[in-house]
């Protein structure tokens, strides 16, 4: 059975979209980095975003790392992404009610939609349970990219899926054996 711990990273303190923006973590509760750390496997290989948010959380994991997965970034919100979503709505507001209200098909102007963000990851998914079948598996990511393999794993609407918060450096575990089988979600340390 490979286990699954995806570590959402940590807290950027935007008050805005974002997405593909690099923006730094703020990983100064070393104590609560030290309860994440002490709560996740030793034997793991570590995986993260190739966004500094994501790496830089990953790099205080100290366990054996993996090259940067671009594939696991958060959504593209394209137009959107720095904007607070107060203006998101005054500029969009048809939109961006549906953006959230019925994930799937709908995008951000010039971003991605949920199905877009699922079927980048899948194969990365896919490819990671064949390359390291039967090891534990740390993945830094991001709340969208952890949400849809939420949704993967309990089988559920996209919808469904979003109802559940991510907190930044919360664990959502879950594990393959040929059938995803959802753990904890959002367990913080």
């Amino acid at each position: 059975m490979t286990r699954w711990w995806w570590v959402r990273h940590g807290p950027t303190h935007q008050k805005s979209f974002c997405g593909w923006r690099d923006v730094p973590a703020d990983l100064s509760d070393t104590a609560m980095i030290a309860r994440l750390n002490a709560y996740l496997p030793d034997d793991a290989v570590v995986v993260s975003s190739d966004l500094i948010r994501a790496v830089a959380t990953a790099d205080t994991l100290g366990r054996t790392r993996l090259d940067h997965a671009r594939d696991i970034r958060e959504f593209d919100f394209g137009i959107w992404d720095g904007m607070h979503f107060t203006e998101v709505e005054k500029r969009d507001p048809v939109l961006s009610r549906s953006y959230w209200e019925n994930p799937g098909d709908i995008r951000a102007p010039k971003g991605e939609s949920w199905n877009d963000v699922a079927e980048r990851v899948a194969p990365w998914v896919e490819k990671m349970n064949r390359d390291h079948a039967g090891r534990n598996i740390i993945a830094v990511a991001h709340f969208g990219t952890i949400l849809t393999q939420v949704r993967q794993a309990m089988g559920c609407s996209a919808y469904d899926a979003m109802a559940h918060p991510i907190d930044n450096l919360s664990v959502s575990d879950m594990s393959w054996d040929g059938t995803w089988r959802m753990g904890t979600i959002n367990h913080v340390a």
